[in-house]
């Protein structure tokens, strides 16, 4: 009877799974600065062209309109904004910046996850004191107004709820449904008073940037394997801008 043959057994390597691409936070302020850069572009061809030999000296002497600058300022509102929440992230929070949202021309200043939630943040750079006027009463139904200085703003809170539920939806299609999230208007130069001052307004938080940072890193109950995973499901739905 032969004997059998040896079996040269061969170990087959195991094939690493593929790491997951790294995420694209964004640059706080970009569309906006872009936006300013392309106004004020198009205002100093303009002029050049239409004034060949003095098109200099005009620029030179002549300021860029308001509704140019608005972006630039807006533009630095975001940056500063944007570079105090990335400092936070050795404590726990994740931060997205300058997100567009899909099929709109608009886009999401910051989106932050920590444990405490998820959080929409609108960055401002307005002057004056942020505050609420209450009108109506006994026969009329109370209504609150958001005022920055002399200017009424209420239109501002209704653009973060809008952003709060397009963000709410994506958790719920990610199988977030129990994530908290919380809206936020973030004024960064406004006149704020020296105690006090915060306030939220139709469920939506007005504050500012180091007030903003002690609810981000507040305890909260979602684990840290988890925040990185939200981080990961909004950075997809909401590309950068």
């Amino acid at each position: 009877m032969e004997a059998a043959e040896a079996v040269e057994v061969v170990s087959i390597p195991a094939i690493p799974e593929p790491r997951p691409a790294p995420i694209e936070t964004g640059a706080a302020g970009a569309s906006a600065r872009r936006e300013y850069e392309r106004r004020s572009a198009k205002r100093e061809t303009r002029i050049r062209d239409a004034h060949p030999r003095l098109g200099g000296l005009i620029l030179a002497l002549s300021d860029e309109p308001q509704t140019t600058t608005a972006w630039a300022r807006g533009a630095k509102g975001e940056e500063v904004l944007g570079r105090g929440l990335d400092s936070l992230s050795d404590r726990g929070v994740l931060a997205l910046h300058d997100r567009r949202i899909p099929r709109t021309p608009t886009n999401i200043d910051h989106i932050a996850v920590s444990a405490a939630g998820v959080f929409v943040i609108d960055a401002k750079r307005y002057k004056g004191r942020p505050h609420v006027v209450t009108t109506g009463g006994l026969f009329r139904p109370r209504t609150s107004t958001l005022v920055v200085g002399s200017r009424v703003s209420t239109k501002l809170v209704d653009g973060v709820h809008k952003q709060v539920t397009l963000v709410r939806a994506v958790l719920d299609n990610a199988g977030f449904p129990d994530v908290a999230v919380r809206g936020m208007l973030c004024f960064v130069d406004a006149d704020w008073p020296l105690f006090g001052g915060s306030f939220a307004i139709d469920g939506v938080d007005v504050l500012w940037p180091k007030k903003a940072a002690e609810q981000l890193v507040a305890p909260g109950p979602i684990q840290t394997d988890v925040v990185s995973e939200i981080h990961r499901a909004l950075a997809g739905a909401f590309p950068v801008a």
